[in-house]
């Protein structure tokens, strides 16, 4: 009987070990499978929602900031007076620094034939102010808006731009869906 005891105390104490085992190797490979198939979140401004406030300049914990003005080409009307380009009230429509809106000259015209330019952002240069912004959308068809570049930001936990923007333009999104760009959708209502 004292032999029956000590088996079957085995037998628990085995069986209690596989049974942990088992736990642990399930939930292992269960945490494994939850990484790699979970989505990454980042953060996005909202083209619709921007009011160009110029804070994605200052506020970024970044120098210079991961905000950069982006180019909604199809939207572009190519204009030869672009208000993303040119200061109000320009003496001419020359590249001349004195003309620019840009602080940076990050926004170079490219001549396409008359009367169309091109207009390119160099990230490079481009520091998030929203002047070019502001200005496309106050004298133009808004073909110029900001965006997060994930390739620069820092993904932190609270972003210092969406703390103090003004119009909650930026939130958390998946990474499958950044990148919105005017044009390219619609207006959720």
């Amino acid at each position: 009987m004292e032999n029956d005891k000590l088996k079957s105390r085995r037998e628990f104490i085995r069986g209690s070990a596989r049974l942990s085992l088992a736990i642990a190797l399930g939930s292992i490979g269960g945490w494994s499978v939850s990484s790699m198939t979970s989505e990454k979140w980042v953060w996005q401004i909202d083209p619709f929602t921007c009011t160009q406030c110029g804070r994605c300049a200052t506020d970024c914990v970044k120098t210079p900031s991961a905000v950069k003005c982006v180019h909604a080409y199809q939207l572009c009307g190519y204009c030869d007076l672009c208000g993303g380009y040119f200061k109000p009230g320009s003496n001419a429509l020359t590249t001349a620094g004195e003309n620019q809106l840009c602080p940076t000259a990050a926004i170079s015209r490219i001549f396409i034939e008359e009367p169309f330019f091109e207009y390119r952002i160099d990230e490079d240069l481009c520091i998030g102010c929203a002047k070019c912004v502001k200005g496309c959308s106050s004298f133009g068809n808004g073909s110029l808006h900001l965006q997060i570049m994930h390739n620069i930001c820092d993904n932190c936990n609270q972003c210092a731009i969406a703390k103090n923007c003004p119009s909650n333009a930026i939130k958390r999104v998946k990474a499958s869906e950044a990148y919105k760009v005017k044009g390219s959708f619609t207006k959720e209502g």
